[in-house]
């Protein structure tokens, strides 16, 4: 999956496929996560938020499951 580099001190990169629902996040340790059943609006909401590692602390972390990946 393709990933963009954003400006976060928690996140290095994100990515998304829309249409199998799946958000991969890198982080700044370099570990990788694929979340599954991640609706478009939590992607947009990720990349719009003022604070990406609050938005996934809050949206994201506990509500998705996941699998590290790299």
């Amino acid at each position: 999956m393709v990933r963009d580099h954003v400006a976060s001190s928690c996140l290095r990169s994100v990515g998304y496929d829309a249409r199998a629902q799946v958000l991969e996040l890198e982080f700044v340790s370099s570990a990788v996560y694929r979340y599954t059943a991640v609706p478009r609006r939590v992607h947009r909401e990720l990349l719009d938020a003022s604070s990406l590692g609050r938005y996934f602390n809050r949206a994201i972390r506990g509500r998705y499951e996941y699998r590290k990946v790299a």
